[in-house]
C-alpha cells in the first residue's frame, strides 16, 4: 500500500478488520522500518537487519487477544517478509508472513499487518522468512501476557527479560544464500549470540532476593543450544504458549525455533555470574556467555564458564520428558488447562513423515516425505483464494513415506478442519531435528530412539503432554504428537534446521473447510498485497 493518498484507506481496512476480529479487544499500533546498518557481533564488520535501528529487532508486549497493527516499511532494496513464530493467526493464514501466504513488500514499499493474538498467552519470536535474511537479523521477542483477571500459577516477577539465542555466521547472508544456490552445504557456524552480541558483552541485572522471568527463544539456524547461569537453579513455568509443571533444571536445551520461561532467584552472593550458552550435539562446541548482574555486585564475572552437557542425548531426552503441562493452572481463558482432554479424542488420521538428504540435478536438497519443495510463482493461499489453477495441486505430497527417489514438488497435503489428527516425526538420520508448524500448537504425546511402529502409542502421554509449536526430533528416533485442527488456512509445516528448510524440506498444510463461513476463516485482508498471477485482481472493496 503507497504512502501517499492511501492513509485514509487504511484506516478504514483497519478498523473493519477490527471490528471483524473483536473490536472490544484493545489494540497496538507499531511503526517498524526496516534498514541495512553495519553491525559487530563478533567483532567483525557485518552487513545486519536492522529494526528501527535496532539489532535484534524491538519486542512486541501484547496481551491475550489484543489487536497488533505492525506497519513494516521495507527500506532494503529486496523483498522482505516477517513471520510471526507461535503467532496462531486464528482463521487469518493471510497474515502468516511466509511466501505460501503473504506476498512479500516490495523495495521502498510498506505493508500493514492486522494480527490478534486470540486466545493466546507465551513468548515467542518474529523473524525474516524470505531469502536467507533470518543469517542478518531482523529477529525480535514476542510476549503475550494473560489478561488481568486471568490467574497466573506463579507470583508477579520482579523483572521480565527476553533472551535470544542463537548460532551465527560472520558471512554476509547473501554470500551464505549464494552456497545454498549452487547446490553446496553450509560451513559449520562462527559463533553464538545473546541478544546480538557475542561473549560478555550482554548484560542482566537484578536485585538479590527477587525472582525474575527469562524468555529464552533460540532464533539461530541450525544447532541446539543448552542455556544455563553459574549457581542458579531455574524452574521452568511455561513453553510455548502452556503454563507447564514448575520442574527445577540446572541447564535447560533450547533447540532451533524453540522458546522457554523460567523463574530464576537471585540468591547468592552479591556479585556477578556467567550466562553460559553453548551448541549441543555437535563435534566442536560452540560457546557465548552473558553477564547476570547483581545491582549490588562486589565483583566481576572471573574464572572458566561452567560446563554443561555436550553430545548426550539421553540428557535431553529425559529432560523433553519432563517437561509437562500444568493442568490446573489457566492458560489464555480462566478454564484449566487439563480440561480439554486430548487423550480421550479418537485419532481421524495418521501422518508420518520422513526427513532425508539427498541431491536432485547434482545439487543439495532436502525433503519431506521424498518431496523437497519448490516455491510458486503465486503465494499458494492467494492462489487457492482466487482459485488460480496450475499453482499447486493437493495432494501433492504423500502423508507417508513413499521410499522414491527425491523430486522436487510444490508440496501440499490436504486436511479436513475439525480433525483429530496424529503426526509421526521420524529422523533416520545422524543429526537432530526441529520441527515448526504454523498456525496450531500440538500436544508432544512420545518420543523415543528407532523406528515408530503402532505399538509405540503404548509410550504415549496421553494426560498432560506438553502444548506447543515447535518440537526436537532426535538423532535415529521419532516424536509423535497430536494436533486438532481448529484453524482453517494453508499453513507452513517446516523443519528450523534453516537451510534445509531453504532447500526445499517444507511443505504447506491446507485445512480446507467447505463451508465458506467467516465462522471458520475470515476473508482477504483488504490492504493484501497481490503478487504473481494474482496481481490486478480484487481484494474487497473498502
Amino acid at each position: 500500500m503507497a504512502q501517499n493518498g492511501g492513509i485514509m484507506l487504511l484506516l478504514c481496512a483497519t478498523f473493519s478488520v477490527l471490528a471483524m476480529v473483536g473490536a472490544e479487544d484493545p489494540y497496538r499500533f507499531f511503526e517498524w522500518n526496516v534498514t541495512y546498518g553495519d553491525i559487530y557481533p563478533l567483532g567483525v564488520r557485518q552487513q545486519g537487519i536492522l529494526i528501527n535501528g535496532q539489532f535484534p529487532g524491538p519486542d512486541i508486549y501484547s496481551v491475550t487477544n489484543d489487536n497488533l497493527i505492525i506497519n513494516v516499511h521495507n527500506s532494503l532494496p529486496e523483498p522482505f517478509l516477517i513471520s510471526w513464530n507461535g503467532v496462531q493467526q486464528r482463521r487469518n493464514s493471510f497474515e502468516d508472513g511466509v511466501y505460501g501466504t503473504t506476498c512479500p513488500i516490495p523495495p521502498g514499499k510498506n505493508f500493514t499487518y492486522i494480527l490478534q493474538v486470540k486466545d493466546q498467552i507465551g513468548s515467542f519470536f518474529y523473524f525474516p522468512s524470505l531469502a536467507f535474511h533470518k543469517a542478518a537479523g531482523g529477529f525480535g521477542g514476542i510476549r503475550i501476557l494473560s489478561r488481568p483477571r486471568i490467574p497466573v500459577p506463579f507470583p508477579d516477577p520482579a523483572g521480565d527479560y527476553t533472551i535470544l539465542i542463537g548460532d551465527w555466521y560472520t558471512h554476509n547472508h547473501n554470500t551464505l544464500k549464494a552456497i545454498l544456490d549452487r547446490g553446496r552445504r553450509l560451513p559449520f557456524p562462527d559463533g553464538i549470540l545473546i541478544n546480538g552480541r557475542g561473549a560478555n558483552a550482554a548484560s542482566f541485572t537484578v536485585e538479590k532476593g527477587k525472582t525474575y522471568r527469562l524468555r529464552i527463544s533460540n532464533v539461530g539456524l541450525q544447532n541446539s543450544l543448552n542455556f544455563r547461569i553459574q549457581g542458579h537453579k531455574m524452574t521452568l513455568v511455561e513453553v510455548e504458549g502452556t503454563h507447564t509443571l514448575q520442574t527445577t533444571y540446572s541447564s535447560l536445551d533450547v533447540h532451533v525455533g524453540q522458546s522457554y520461561s523460567v523463574l530464576v532467584t537471585a540468591d547468592q552472593a552479591a556479585k556477578d555470574y556467567y550466562i553460559v550458552v553453548s551448541s549441543r550435539f555437535t563435534e566442536k562446541v560452540l560457546t557465548s556467555s552473558a553477564v547476570l548482574h547483581y545491582s549490588n555486585s562486589a565483583s566481576r564475572v572471573s574464572g572458566p564458564l561452567p560446563g554443561g552437557p555436550t553430545t548426550q542425548i539421553d540428557y535431553s531426552l529425559n529432560q523433553a520428558r519432563s517437561i509437562r503441562t500444568n493442568l490446573t493452572a489457566s492458560g489464555p481463558r480462566p478454564n484449566p488447562q487439563g480440561s480439554y482432554h486430548y487423550g480421550l479424542i479418537n485419532i481421524t488420521r495418521t501422518i508420518k513423515l520422513e526427513n532425508t538428504a539427498g541431491q536432485v540435478n547434482g545439487k543439495q536438497r532436502y525433503a519431506v516425505n521424498s518431496v523437497s519443495f519448490i516455491p510458486a510463482d503465486t503465494p499458494l493461499k492467494l492462489a487457492d483464494y482466487f482459485k488460480i489453477g496450475g499453482v499447486f495441486s493437493v495432494g501433492s505430497i504423500p502423508d507417508q513415506p513413499s521410499g522414491k527417489k527425491m523430486y522436487l514438488d510444490t508440496s501440499v497435503m490436504g486436511a479436513d478442519f475439525r480433525a483429530f489428527v496424529e503426526i509421526v516425526f521420524e529422523n533416520r538420520e545422524s543429526i537432530i531435528q526441529s520441527w515448526h508448524l504454523d498456525g496450531y500448537s500440538f500436544w508432544v504425546v512420545g518420543m523415543n530412539g528407532g523406528v515408530w511402529t503402532p505399538a509405540s502409542r503404548n509410550q504415549y502421554n496421553l494426560r498432560d503432554a506438553v502444548s506447543r509449536c515447535t518440537t526436537q526430533v532426535y538423532p535415529k528416533s521419532w516424536t509423535a504428537v497430536y494436533i486438532a485442527l481448529d484453524n482453517v488456512g494453508m499453513w507452513n509445516l517446516r523443519t528450523e534446521f534453516w537451510a534445509r528448510q531453504y532447500l526445499g524440506q517444507q511443505f504447506y498444510l491446507r485445512v480446507y473447510s467447505p463451508v465458506g463461513s467467516i465462522r471458520d476463516e475470515y476473508p482477504i485482508p483488504k490492504n493484501a498485497l497481490l503478487c504473481g498471477r494474482a496481481a490486478g485482481r480484487q481484494t474487497r472493496s473498502l
